[in-house]
């Protein structure tokens, strides 16, 4: 089958359209036209992605994060143009899916909430004709470090970075989060009454105001959001038996997280 295909079901469930201003969503690098055995999903597109998408004989691959986040001024061989340049060479398609499965509803977000039992949820940050990035909602009753606990057990972490300056260790009943790299969205969480909010990425001078206007947060890393691979393994297993599709649906098993803690 096509890749164009595969890419217009997906996009009758999460359109590029949905995607925040100025983002990257769509076909990156290949061509449409091109014949699909073999999908593999993968949170990012780093040399052992591709390394295992050419040792799988992977046709298409669909990404959260985009290869090229910035504008190339050349493509000379050094180690990182040499990922793009080996999926050109290896006739490997590309596309991209990035803040659209954030907003679309049963999406990222919505996965994170599901794992977290966030229930009674409702967007975050309104984005557009009643879509929105991130969510909120209520938890059963828990402590500010048990809800860290969580955390840290639900997405088999060795850590996550508690925002607060140890003084208690309050009750906690609503919680915001936004998968990704979500600090711009905390006044947000403040506005519909977050008791804490979760999301990767922040940054000490942040962190702070976070806490001198009155919340919490919880940062579990950006690599959190591999749970979209898992997660669209099942819409596309489940696409592949209702279209009776002849395609090979893979997950991508290489390590792409750069960080972990002693």
């Amino acid at each position: 089958m096509l890749a164009s295909e595969i890419i217009a079901k997906y996009e009758s469930f999460c359109p590029k359209e949905l995607s925040m201003e100025g983002d990257i969503s769509g076909i990156q690098i290949g061509r449409l036209d091109k014949e699909v055995k073999t999908l593999m999903l993968a949170l990012d597109v780093r040399e052992t992605t591709v390394q295992e998408a050419i040792e799988k004989n992977v046709d298409l691959l669909i990404v959260k994060h985009a290869p090229i986040f910035r504008p190339l001024k050349d493509l000379s061989a050094t180690p990182q143009t040499d990922i793009l340049l080996n999926l050109v060479k290896h006739d490997i398609t590309v596309y991209v899916s990035h803040t659209n499965i954030d907003i679309v509803p049963d999406g990222l977000n919505d996965w994170f909430c599901d794992l977290l039992e966030i229930k009674q949820t409702e967007v975050l940050s309104p984005t557009k004709d009643g879509y929105g990035i991130g969510r909120i909602g209520e938890v059963a009753p828990m402590t500010f470090e048990d809800l860290a606990k969580k955390v840290k057990e639900v997405f088999q972490l060795d850590a996550v970075r508690l925002v607060s300056y140890r003084s208690s260790n309050p009750m906690i009943k609503r919680v915001a989060i936004c998968g990704g790299s979500g600090q711009g969205f905390y006044k947000d969480a403040l506005s519909k009454g977050a008791d804490v909010y979760i999301t990767g990425d922040i940054y000490y001078h942040t962190g702070q105001e976070i806490l001198t206007n009155g919340l919490l947060a919880i940062d579990p890393g950006h690599h959190i959001e591999v749970l979209f691979v898992s997660k669209l393994a099942e819409k596309f297993k489940f696409w592949k038996e209702e279209e009776c599709w002849n395609l090979t649906i893979l997950e991508s098993q290489a390590l792409t997280n750069p960080f972990y803690h002693l």
